[in-house]
């Protein structure tokens, strides 16, 4: 078994997703899903239950977002992992939160192979407002409404954001992870 030196972030992705397919078949599956209101992307989620962020790092990749892609995909994903080669393991560990899950990638005869090194735990400092940011308008008016609230027509999506907000984060999380299962197109 030779290590990821020359897997790309294609190759990893590409494995990623169809054994996340495996496992949470029927659940919603985004690719590049922008957070904190387009300010970063995650590699690829998984919507169900739980919002799980995958942020991928080939050995072709660097390190130097990954601090910033932590602050803000902490704001919002209620489980993340990174997945790396072996040549940022060791660093990674360093790096990411201790709630974060580690998978590593290896190159078995031109197959990606994904070992879980350390398994994800919850996110327990989810911001309110980043969550709620992650609703267009509409789907932001539909939730308010869901709980009996009055949306005016010309509320804006700041003003409706700023209203989630306010509701405890569990109910939040719960409504936002409803309307992004449905959500049509992305």
């Amino acid at each position: 078994m030779s290590y990821s030196a020359g897997m790309r972030d294609v190759d990893i992705r590409a494995a990623l997703v169809e054994q996340l397919r495996r496992e949470f078949d029927g659940d919603k599956i985004v690719n590049e899903m922008g957070l904190c209101l387009g300010a970063t992307r995650v590699d690829v989620a998984v919507i169900n239950g739980s919002l799980h962020g995958y942020e991928i790092k080939s050995d072709r990749d660097t390190l130097a977002r990954l601090p910033a892609q932590i602050e803000l995909y902490s704001k919002v994903l209620d489980f993340c992992t990174i997945v790396c080669g072996a040549r940022y393991l060791d660093k990674v560990r360093k790096i990411v939160p201790p709630w974060w899950g580690i998978v590593e990638t290896c190159d078995l005869d031109g197959t990606v192979i994904l070992k879980q090194r350390r398994k994800p735990r919850r996110n327990r400092k989810c911001d309110s407002l980043a969550v709620a940011q992650l609703l267009w308008r509409d789907e932001a008016a539909s939730l308010l409404k869901t709980r009996g609230e009055w949306v005016k027509a010309r509320e804006t999506r700041w003003h409706l954001w700023d209203r989630l907000a306010e509701w405890p984060i569990t109910d939040l999380q719960l409504g936002v992870r409803s309307q992004l299962k449905v959500r049509p197109a992305w």
